[in-house]
């Protein structure tokens, strides 16, 4: 008795630490936050214009990451709401609503009045009822610059049949959060976990709530047993037997002053609800055999029509005090409730189309490279590797292993005439991270997402469908070449390239390839490697802001040292500018 009242105690208490924790990022994110509500409010104004809906063909959505992707529940219809992109100066919020329809492989823009504002890292679940329902709730607003956040603690619900947004106010929900999960469970939704983020301060949860979907009211759930630690972004869904499995998600925590250490979670839980307790749940930690997931982030889930859980790609961090690498993936794993255990998605390969290819005579498609080929006894995975070149120089090597249903890419025998034996490369998405999923008809869908290359971020507008029956090969609907994507700051990456090399200590008679001055001459015109001829001061600080802040992102991930890289940039091109004048 007297240990089980001491670990009562101790909960209390973290309890506590936990309540005083959200105080005091509520009280310092307030200020921000109200600064946001004003941008928030003007953009729907802005919105408020639509008095009608209006449905219009359109060519598939920009890149995006972050949205959300759902089902319909009676139509062969995909429906993508809000996502985030960053061009390299700035960080663009959409509340925009997209229909896919599946058999017409096409695209509409719906506007509808009195839409949810803009957003990214919500939830949305669809329910049946009323010819359908999207549910969402929170997620996050960001400033231009990318530095000040808004997270909402809204609940709206699309009307399928009607065509109409409705916003559901109910009192004693969670708090404003992004990054949560929720899934529909009988006539309730619930919602797990995410965060809050303020420009100094953070904090991740780990509470449980329901929405009644008959009563329209809220609760807080308490369930008993040890639960996962707070985090964001993992994986929550309903198993065949009714409970809730949560697996992995991310979290952050501060190790010392203004140093934060990410973890990537792998461990495994199940909340399920008490027979004959009303509003009884009970958390168990439980450990699935088979091929687990690596550790990672980022990764996307959907629910197969085997009820199984899949797990599609994410980001893995290795991380260090000061610097973050990370690998992205765009491998499958299924998760089986019923066994507890995972397993990894391999693809067969496209049995028709190799059957069809050895009947006939192959032909070598015109201008196409030579393949090799060798016997087909034993076929060894392919390796494709694929290297992304930014403006400033930065190569970053990507490496796809791709299952290999036929003996291309094995040293060609003097028996055996390559050509015919040749087959493509798979077809399959990009590794990636914060891409979304949605099944229909056994059919999975993938949309868009993102990975780095470098300093620079490729947001992600391609569509891939992948048979789920079959799991023969993925089908590339709509394709993108990441090359051709905007990236703002990429226009002056010569000119940051001289002024991080010189802000390493780089010699100031170097010459600066853009100008072509040498700026240690003696009687030469003054030139600062980051001010454009003719700029002035009030036109050079916004412009390159978020330049500086990337910079000690990227060296701190993020650390001490953002402000002060920030506030050492201002001064340096202050006194320039003071000197030039």
């Amino acid at each position: 008795m007297g240990k089980k009242g001491k670990k009562e105690k101790k909960g209390r208490g973290a309890e506590k630490t936990a309540a005083k924790m959200e105080k005091k990022v509520s009280k310092r994110s307030r200020k921000e936050e109200e600064d946001l509500e004003a941008l928030i409010a003007h953009f729907q104004t802005l919105d408020a214009k639509k008095t009608q809906v209006v449905e219009t063909p359109c060519p598939p959505p920009s890149p995006r990451l972050n949205a959300s992707l759902s089902a319909h529940p009676e139509k062969d219809e995909l429906i993508l709401f809000g996502g985030e992109y960053f061009n390299g100066q700035k960080t663009l919020l959409y509340n925009e609503l997209y229909i896919y329809n599946i058999r017409k492989d096409s695209w509409t823009r719906v506007e509808i009045p009195s839409a949810p504002p803009r957003r990214c890292a919500h939830q949305a679940v669809v329910v049946p009822q009323g010819g359908g329902q999207v549910w969402i709730f929170g997620g996050e607003f960001a400033s231009p610059d990318g530095e000040q956040f808004y997270h909402y603690k809204d609940l709206w619900v699309l009307h399928l049949a009607t065509r109409t947004w409705e916003q559901v106010r109910s009192p004693g929900g969670p708090s404003g959060r992004s990054g949560h999960r929720m899934v529909a469970w009988k006539r309730q939704l619930i919602l797990f976990g995410g965060f809050h983020e303020s420009t100094r301060d953070y904090i991740y949860y780990n509470d449980v709530y329901a929405f009644n979907l008959d009563t329209f009211t809220w609760s807080k759930l308490s369930p008993s047993g040890t639960g996962p630690t707070p985090r964001s972004g993992c994986q929550m869904t309903v198993t065949p037997q009714g409970s809730i499995v949560i697996y992995g998600g991310y979290s952050k925590q501060r190790v010392k002053k203004d140093v934060d250490r990410g973890t990537q979670h792998a461990d495994m839980f199940l909340l399920k609800s008490e027979e004959g307790g009303e509003g009884r749940w009970t958390w168990t930690r439980i450990n699935p055999s088979g091929a687990k997931p690596s550790p990672r982030s980022g990764f996307s889930v959907a629910v197969a029509p085997n009820h199984q859980t899949l797990l599609f790609g994410g980001v893995c961090d290795e991380e260090e005090e000061e610097s973050l690498q990370g690998d992205f993936l765009n491998d499958l794993y299924f998760y089986d409730a019923a066994k507890n255990r995972w397993f990894a998605g391999q693809l067969k390969g496209p049995k028709l189309e190799k059957r069809k290819r050895r009947r006939g005579k192959k032909v070598e498609p015109e201008g196409a490279d030579k393949q090799e080929s060798g016997g087909a006894s034993t076929q060894a995975p392919l390796e494709v590797v694929r290297e992304v070149v930014a403006e400033d120089g930065t190569v970053v090597t990507i490496k796809q292993v791709l299952s290999a249903p036929s003996p291309a890419g094995r040293p060609q025998s003097d028996e055996e005439d390559g050509p015919d034996e040749a087959e493509s490369p798979t077809i399959e998405p990009s590794p990636r991270s914060n891409a979304m999923l949605a099944v229909k008809h056994g059919r999975l869908y993938l949309y868009g997402g993102m990975f780095e290359a470098g300093n620079r971020q490729v947001t992600l507008s391609d569509l891939y469908c992948l048979d789920l029956h079959k799991m023969e090969e993925w089908t590339a609907l709509v394709e993108m070449d990441p090359e051709t994507q905007e990236w703002l700051e990429e226009t002056d990456s010569e000119e940051d390239s001289d002024a991080v090399e010189g802000a390493e200590g780089r010699g100031e008679d170097e010459e600066d390839e853009d100008s072509g001055e040498d700026s240690g001459e003696e009687g030469g015109e003054q030139h600062h490697p980051l001010v454009r001829p003719g700029e002035q001061f009030a036109d050079y600080l916004p412009r390159t802001e978020q330049y500086w802040v990337q910079l000690a992102r990227d060296a701190t991930r993020p650390g001490a040292q953002e402000k002060s890289v920030l506030r050492a940039a201002h001064a340096t091109a202050r006194a320039f500018f003071d000197d030039s004048a």
